[in-house]
């Protein structure tokens, strides 16, 4: 089934609010570090989260998922957001977008 304009424009909006949650190790926002492997909005204020972390012993982890969900509650504070963390598969700097790299100055 395809996406109804509505859910493609929310989801849009979710992933530029989550281009402002920066990984605190590298000053990189985790849309462009590659991080973000899959977002769905339901339509029904749901945002579920696919993502992954650069190590799975990162020390930072919990912050970075508490900062998620924080920005998208500053924007929408009824809606309910579920973060799940894999490492499957694991990130690599191949996963950085060239903004990333740029910022990096790789």
């Amino acid at each position: 089934m395809e996406k109804s304009q509505e859910i493609k424009n929310k989801e849009a909006e979710i992933w530029n609010i989550l281009k402002f949650v920066m990984d605190p190790e590298v000053e990189v926002n985790i849309v462009d570090l590659g991080l973000i492997y899959e977002l769905t909005f339901t339509g029904e204020k749901d945002v579920k989260i696919l993502m992954t972390l650069s190590t799975p012993a990162c020390p930072i982890g919990d912050a970075i998922v508490n900062n998620i969900v924080e920005a998208i509650h500053a924007k929408h504070p009824d809606y309910n957001v579920d973060v799940q963390l894999t490492f499957d598969p694991p990130w690599s700097a191949d996963m950085i977008s060239e903004e990333g790299k740029m910022l990096l100055g790789m």
